[in-house]
């Protein structure tokens, strides 16, 4: 049974009732938003980024074509390694500790050092023939990101500040803008899947892609020990995020068979009339409220504290484990910010870290109340936070759109590097620009625009797809958006204040400028 059949039946509606069977699921009715509840929990076949599985190998132009034409990462000569490392700490040393250095560096190479570059060179060689590792680095590499304990926010997640769109009905509005990048995402997504995305090539040379497969539905999980990274292959929804509440909505069309060919569901439309009751549904729990349950700001806590939290998240209840699965395993996070930047600066501060500003509580819901406001005031619980830093979840690819239309990426590290993600940022805003020059060009050329489309995918909308169908049918496919909710406990509530609060100091203590 598809993962998400189970989930889609057990969705009980917020202030009102499921559409009726004969629902056409147009993007003209009325959407309501329901609420997924935990009797579902889905099954998902969840992958490390190390399985690469390429089920398009008939394809003339595959995304991975290269893969295993590309030259295995060299390992340097040991004398020459440590002459550059001579050269490069000379300008930092004393006369005295150079010459030490390269003491130690002579009996490096008379001792252990032939020894130990050796058995690199085998561990290499091993790992190349049983394909254990893509080069003698990478287990170093991925250590390096998954080991430390401390918190991703400004030591790990990096972030791109994306330009305004080129078309101004868009630009300045929050929904447009969004349902834009979200569309020509789930575009991306499609293509990746399909592998018909081309293959980078700089300068003639051939780059390796096998980061793309754990661009989307990639999570970072934290454990104890040494965090790791989950990636869901078969991931068709994505999680949106508005005043510290999770939503999702189904955007691509599930496959039935490994090689049928992976269609993108909704449109731009679509997407902006869902975030829009989404939006609507959100603002009906106050903000002072919802911020005690913002799980997102778990993630900036050190690793080893939210995996301890999110091992009790789960423990609480069978909800708590499914809701966190469909978070985890969606293809990105859609974040939508209340706050509109003053300048380019507060919004680069924006997509890195969120924004620190807090608020008094009304009498009324102060829990910590008293008849003298002064005594009110000194109460850390008489205030709560009202900023963005809350409304993220940093253990995956987001995409974070002010109230201005200003927009940027915060992605989670470990999975892709900085090459991979700025191919998705290009792409999509790339794709934009491209669907405004056809939107401009359409009255003159007749005969079909010249501007061809960057990204393959194509759009089969599932409002008319499921005309005349019932909610039941097997080919109905429900993309309507629904609410994400967690039990959450006094103790890990608890825990939700505590991050906010060292995050508030992280940010508080950092000042983010963009030089022009």
């Amino acid at each position: 049974m598809n993962k998400f059949a189970e989930i889609l039946k057990s969705c009980c509606v917020i202030g009102g009732v499921l559409e009726k069977e004969e629902s056409t699921n147009n993007p003209s009715n009325n959407l309501s938003v329901s609420t997924h509840t935990h009797h579902s929990a889905i099954s998902r076949t969840m992958k490390s980024n190390n399985n690469n599985n390429n089920n398009n190998n008939n394809k003339t132009t595959s995304t991975f074509e290269n893969q295993s034409s590309l030259p295995r990462l060299p390992i340097p000569d040991l004398n020459d390694t440590l002459s550059r490392f001579t050269e490069t700490v000379r300008p930092l040393l004393t006369p005295t500790q150079l010459e030490q250095t390269q003491a130690t560096i002579l009996n490096f190479l008379a001792n252990e050092g032939p020894e130990l570059h050796t058995k690199l060179k085998e561990y290499d060689a091993k790992g190349a023939k049983d394909a254990s590792i893509g080069s003698y680095i990478e287990e170093f590499w991925n250590d390096a990101y998954l080991v430390p304990e401390t918190s991703v926010v400004l030591n790990l997640n990096p972030f791109f500040l994306l330009e305004e769109d080129a078309d101004a009905k868009i630009a300045k509005d929050q929904i447009k803008r969004a349902s834009a990048l979200a569309f020509h995402s789930l575009k991306l997504a499609a293509s990746l899947k399909n592998e018909t995305m081309t293959p980078d090539v700089i300068k003639g040379t051939k780059l390796c892609m096998d980061q793309f497969r754990s661009l989307f539905g990639s999570c970072r999980i934290p454990a104890s020990e040494r965090d790791y990274v989950e990636v869901d292959r078969d991931s068709s929804h994505v999680v949106v995020l508005y005043q510290n509440q999770f939503y999702y909505f189904r955007g691509l069309w599930p496959r039935s068979t490994d090689d049928e060919e992976v269609k993108v569901a909704v449109n731009e439309s679509d997407i902006a009339q869902m975030l829009k009751t989404i939006v609507d549904d959100a603002k009906k729990t106050p903000k002072a409220e919802s911020v005690e349950h913002a799980l997102g700001g778990l993630t900036t806590l050190p690793r080893n504290h939210w995996a301890d939290i999110r091992k009790q998240l789960i423990t609480v209840s069978g909800n708590n484990k499914s809701s966190l699965e469909v978070l985890s395993s969606a293809l990105f996070v859609l974040v939508l910010d209340d706050f509109t930047p003053a300048n380019v600066s507060e919004a680069a501060a924006n997509m890195l870290h969120g924004t620190h500003k807090m608020a008094l509580r009304s009498s009324s819901s102060n829990k910590d109340s008293s008849n003298h406001n002064d005594e009110v005031s000194l109460s850390p619980k008489a205030y709560y936070q009202a900023g963005t830093c809350c409304n993220r979840f940093y253990d995956k690819l987001q995409l974070i759109v002010c109230e201005d239309g200003s927009a940027g990426i915060n992605f989670e590290h470990s999975a892709i590097d900085g090459h991979t993600a700025l191919r998705f940022a290009s792409d999509v805003f790339a794709e934009t620009i491209v669907t405004f020059a056809q939107s401009i060009t359409k009255s003159i050329y007749t005969g079909g625009c010249p501007v061809p489309n960057l990204i393959d995918a194509k759009v089969v909308r599932a409002a008319l797809m499921n005309q005349g169908k019932k909610v039941t049918d097997t080919t109905y496919l429900d993309t309507n958006p629904k609410k994400l909710t967690f039990d959450v406990v006094e103790k890990i509530q608890e825990q939700i204040f505590f991050a906010e609060m060292k995050l508030g100091d992280a940010i508080s203590s950092d000042d983010t400028y963009v030089l022009e």
